[in-house]
């Protein structure tokens, strides 16, 4: 073999068999290479492509990203059906073998000590949506409010005691926001074994409706899981307005130490 390894993932050993006909980045195979006992998924790929200058250039071309991170997410989802991977940031890339076994070692304590930690269990994520404009809007009813603002004012007086009302009535509407957001992490939290709140996400990039009060992740044991999803689905509906949305089971991305950085496997 003359390519570099694209490494996805490190894991245990596992004997259920991949999904039949599963490729990876670059449409190569996934493959195993076993090391004290710690199994090492990788796919060979083209030195033109993944050493680390042509890597960093790539990392400029959205396109290219996309599709790779596609390839990669698919080989992860893959092993998660069949054990508990630890996954590798994208582009986490080794000369040879001799490179891979020797990340292995340098990190078998690390790896091991996480995989104890996540034996058995999978990421669910769930967001928090405020739909600023409510329900009447979404279907494309005016509400009362939004008819009395749109008219016009009587005088300043009427202006600006308008604005505050508004003001006012934005106002409740985030605290009642914050308010269910705080209370579905709790809930949530307490039938999880652990828990992570990420940063609101940017509507400008994400494209979601409504403003992201909450963006969390919830380590759930596989047994749990279908309980979990039906806390969600009771839970969801508790305050109008409020849109959650939930995604998993994926592999513990959110409890996984920052691995090695993009590229620097490389050389």
């Amino acid at each position: 073999m003359t390519g570099l390894r694209y490494v996805y993932a490190v894991c245990r050993p596992f004997s259920a068999p991949l999904q039949a006909q599963l490729t990876g980045v670059g449409g190569a195979p996934p493959r195993h290479l076993t090391h004290h006992g710690l199994v090492a998924v990788y796919s060979e790929v083209p030195a033109r492509d993944f050493a680390e200058e042509a890597l960093r250039a790539h990392l400029e071309d959205l396109d290219w990203v996309t599709e790779t991170a596609r390839a990669h997410q698919g080989v992860i989802d893959a092993l998660t059906v069949v054990t508990t991977p630890l996954p590798l940031r994208l582009g986490t890339v080794f000369h040879d073998d001799s490179g891979v076994r020797t990340m292995m070692e340098a990190r078998e304590r690390d790896f091991r000590r996480t995989l104890d930690r996540l034996q058995g269990k999978v990421e669910w994520g769930v967001k928090v949506y405020a739909e600023a404009q409510g329900e009447e809007a979404q279907r494309g009813v005016p509400s009362p409010q939004a008819s009395s603002a749109a008219a016009p004012a009587a005088s300043g007086r009427d202006y600006l005691r308008r604005r505050s009302m508004s003001a006012r009535a934005h106002e409740d509407m985030w605290q009642k926001a914050e308010e269910f957001a705080t209370r579905l992490h709790a809930s949530l939290s307490a039938h999880a074994d652990d828990s992570r709140v990420h940063a609101p996400q940017n509507p400008a990039l994400s494209g979601a409706a409504g403003r992201n009060v909450l963006n969390a992740a919830y380590l759930v044991p596989r047994a749990a899981s279908e309980e979990f999803v039906e806390l969600v689905d009771r839970t969801k509906d508790d305050v109008p307005g409020m849109r959650v949305e939930l995604t998993g089971p994926w592999a513990a991305y959110s409890f996984v130490e920052t691995p090695r950085p993009v590229g620097e496997g490389s050389g």
